[in-house]
């Protein structure tokens, strides 16, 4: 039998770094809210019935369509995403011929090795990812657009892993399609014991905007998909309403690191707790208040779902707000909400106010206490550079 052979790309990457046209993908962060960690595996198998429209044979879409506000998709799974522009740039280099790598600038850190012979360890996750496409002769080169952002609760790590899996699938002729990679991307990440992550920022990267998903662990009804990775997608704000919202939002640091896998194993955990079952269902219906409130321009409204979801959280985890009282205390005094970004305590936290001039005055009271990161909205999830490979 004949020898299986990897895609050999060091020669083709050498030839496109002598013309200075290595490709790259740019993978853009998030910003989270009302509805994150209910794109959890978990959350989305426990909490998703089969909704009324499909039960009577309907298409989810067409009923999304005709009827945008969804009122039956209320108590089902979905998280509202806002890219923004941090992220990181992913870059393909020429490598040994018969092995891969990925280095992290960030991290001053770098794995490698014979493609077909990785293993499977923790620290090898994007090594894996690289490998699963069956790729050799290149090194992934990752570096952050904004410095020191990683940690910050904008999904670092999982659009490291979507921002890399977008490029080797890419240098693979595209064998995947959009759901497969946030599928691949999420359980990847989750499963080598990097992070307990959901599809909200592998969704985020493959799709940007300002959108709401509404998960489909197993598919969408009546559509051939490839389950885990799916979801319905609706546009909230479009292009022309971002800086009306940028005005509004505000992302500072606030100097604390936590891993998220911790808090995310609490919300997980609040699942097999009958009594906190009924916190599960105010999460739900938080979420769908915080989307109609941006896809109708509900300033207030905004206000009210975020400080809604954030009291159900901590009820479900009190650490959640460790690293962010004191600041939700000032902002409280002014009429804001503040929400710890990803899982919590991550360090990033979403500062609100329904009137531009009141976040205005939450940063004139803080002052330097925090690191405020500067942010710009995004319509799309990731740009190509220098792609295809010739």
């Amino acid at each position: 039998a004949c020898a299986r052979m990897p895609i050999r790309l060091a020669s083709r990457l050498r030839a496109a770094e002598e013309d200075g046209r290595l490709p790259a993908v740019r993978a853009y962060h998030r910003i989270d809210g009302p509805g994150s960690s209910l794109d959890l595996r978990e959350f989305q198998q426990a909490t998703w019935r089969l909704p009324e429209p499909a039960r009577l044979g309907g298409s989810l879409r067409l009923e999304a369509a005709l009827d945008p506000s969804m009122p039956w998709s209320r108590r089902l799974p979905r998280t509202v995403a806002l890219t923004i522009d941090t992220g990181t740039v992913v870059r393909a280099e020429p490598f040994d011929e018969d092995a891969i790598a990925v280095r992290s600038v960030e991290y001053d850190s770098e794995v490698s090795g014979r493609t077909g012979a990785i293993p499977a360890t923790r620290d090898n996750w994007l090594l894996k990812i690289v490998e699963a496409f069956d790729l050799s002769g290149v090194r992934f080169v990752l570096r952050n657009l904004v410095e020191g952002t990683h940690s910050s609760g904008l999904g670092g790590s999982a659009t490291a892993a979507t921002g890399t899996a977008l490029l080797a699938n890419h240098l693979a002729d595209r064998p995947l399609d959009a759901p497969q990679l946030v599928g691949l991307a999420s359980r990847m990440e989750t499963e080598f014991g990097v992070s307990l992550t959901g599809t909200q920022e592998q969704s985020n990267v493959l799709f940007g905007g300002v959108v709401d998903y509404l998960w489909c662990p197993w598919g969408e009804p009546g559509v051939p998909g490839s389950g885990y990775g799916s979801s319905i997608r609706t546009t909230l704000v479009g292009e022309d309403g971002y800086d009306e919202l940028e005005r509004r939002m505000a992302i500072v640091h606030t100097g604390r690191h936590r891993a998220s896998s911790d808090t995310n194993a609490a919300w997980v955990g609040a699942l097999g707790d009958p009594e906190r079952l009924p916190a599960i269902g105010h999460k739900l219906d938080a979420a769908y208040a915080y989307r109609e409130a941006l896809r109708t321009r509900d300033w207030p409204g905004v206000a009210e779902a975020i400080r809604a979801y954030r009291a159900t959280r901590t009820e479900l985890c009190a650490d959640y707000m460790a690293g962010a009282d004191e600041l939700h205390t000032v902002a409280g005094t002014i009429g804001g909400a503040v929400f710890p970004l990803g899982a919590g305590g991550g360090g990033g936290v979403l500062v609100y106010h329904e009137d531009p001039e009141g976040l205005d005055a939450i940063r004139e009271r803080v002052g330097d206490a925090y690191r405020e990161i500067d942010f710009g909205l995004r319509a799309r999830g990731h740009e190509l550079v220098n792609l295809p490979l010739m």
